[in-house]
C-alpha cells in the first residue's frame, strides 16, 4: 500500500511540474502559487510587456498567446482555461483583434477582463483607424497612441492591489516617459528619410498607425491623406485569399509611387508578397522583397533586438531607414 502511495505522489509530482527538465515553473505553476502577487494575464505581448513595467515585482505576469502565433484567430489550446479562471484580472487589446471563438467567450466570460483598445477609443475615439466598417485594432504601432494604456492598467492594478498604488503610479510615469522619448526618436529617424521614398508595402494591414505616425507629412496627417503611406495584399487578419484584383491594386500602387521594395511580417506568410513579386516581374517592374521581417503582430524571440515593445518599434524603425536612406 505505501509503494502504491509513493508511486501516486512521483506521478503527481511529475504532473504538477509539467515533467520540466529545466526547473522552470509553468505558467500554470506561477499562477496558482499563493504569494500575495496580483495574478495578471494579458492576451499579447506588447500589452504583457507594459503590464510587467508597471506591475514589477507586485504581479505575476503571463502572456496568453506568445512568440510567432497570429493573435487574430487565436483559439484556446489545452491549459489556457486554467490560465483564464486563476487570473485576478486579464488585460486583452480587443477591437476586434482577439476574434477566436473560443478566446472571445472566455473573455467575455471572465468577471474582471479589461479591454485597453476600448479605453483608448473612448478616450482618443478621432485617432482610431476604420477600414471600411471595421476597426483597425493593431493600435500599438503608434507608441504615442499605445501609452495611452498606462493609465487604465494602473488604475485597474490598483484596485485590486490599493497597497501598490503609488508603486503602480510612479512605474508608469517611468514607462511613459521611457515611450515618449523612443516615439521622438523613431520620428524624427523616419522623418529624415526622403519624402518620396516614405512608402510602406507590407503583408497585411498591420501598419497604419505605424504609417500615420511616423511616415506622413504633418499635412497629410492633418487633411487624411496620410492613407497613401501604406499598402498591403491582405486585410486586417491575415486569413483570406488574395484576388487576381488584390494583388492589381498593390502593383498600381507600387508603380504609382515608384515603390522597389516590399517588407515580410515575422509571424506571416510571404505568399501574398511573392504572389505581387511575380505578378510584377511579369509586367517588367522589378521589386524586391526585403531580408529583413517587420514585427508587427508579435514580438521578437527572447534575447532578440526586438524582444520588447519599444525595442519591436525601434526595430522596425531601423530595418525601414536602412532599407530606404
Amino acid at each position: 500500500m505505501k509503494s502504491c502511495l509513493g508511486i501516486f505522489l512521483i506521478l503527481f509530482c511529475a504532473v504538477l511540474t509539467g515533467c520540466s527538465s529545466s526547473g522552470t515553473p509553468s505558467a500554470i505553476e506561477i499562477f496558482a502559487t499563493q504569494n500575495g502577487k496580483v495574478k495578471v494575464l494579458s492576451t499579447t505581448a506588447m500589452i504583457d510587456d507594459i503590464v510587467r513595467q508597471i506591475g514589477g515585482d507586485r504581479i505575476d505576469a503571463i502572456a496568453l498567446i506568445s512568440g510567432e502565433i497570429d493573435p487574430h484567430s487565436y483559439e484556446l489550446v489545452k491549459g489556457d482555461d486554467e490560465k483564464i479562471s486563476l487570473a485576478q484580472v486579464i488585460f486583452y487589446n480587443g477591437l476586434g483583434l482577439e476574434h477566436g471563438a473560443s478566446l472571445q467567450y472566455q473573455l467575455k466570460s471572465h468577471a474582471n477582463a479589461f479591454s485597453l483598445g476600448d479605453a483608448i477609443l473612448q478616450k482618443y475615439p478621432q485617432r482610431i483607424i476604420h477600414l471600411g466598417n471595421e476597426i483597425d485594432p493593431h493600435i500599438w504601432m503608434d507608441i504615442s497612441l499605445w501609452s495611452g494604456i498606462i493609465e487604465p492598467i494602473v488604475a485597474t492594478l490598483s484596485k485590486i492591489d490599493p497597497a501598490g498604488t503609488e508603486d503602480y503610479r510612479q512605474r508608469g510615469e517611468i514607462v511613459l516617459e521611457k515611450m515618449k522619448n523612443v516615439n521622438k526618436r523613431v520620428y524624427d529617424q523616419l522623418q529624415s528619410v526622403p519624402e518620396n521614398k516614405r512608402y510602406l508595402v507590407t503583408s497585411h494591414d498591420a501598419f497604419n498607425y505605424f504609417a500615420r505616425a511616423y511616415l506622413a507629412t504633418p499635412e497629410e496627417k492633418l487633411f487624411g491623406e496620410w492613407k497613401k503611406r501604406f499598402c498591403a495584399p491582405e486585410g486586417l487578419s491575415p486569413e483570406g485569399q488574395l484576388s487576381a484584383a488584390d494583388i492589381q491594386s498593390i502593383i498600381d500602387h507600387l508603380i504609382k509611387y515608384h515603390i522597389q521594395i516590399v517588407f515580410p511580417e515575422s509571424n506571416v506568410s510571404r505568399d501574398s508578397l511573392k504572389k505581387v513579386v511575380h505578378a510584377c516581374k511579369r509586367k517588367g517592374l522589378i521589386v524586391e522583397i526585403s531580408p529583413f521581417a517587420l514585427y508587427g503582430d508579435a514580438m521578437g524571440p527572447l534575447g532578440s533586438d526586438a524582444d520588447t515593445y519599444l525595442k519591436m518599434i525601434g526595430y522596425d524603425a531601423h530595418v525601414l531607414y536602412e532599407a530606404w536612406k
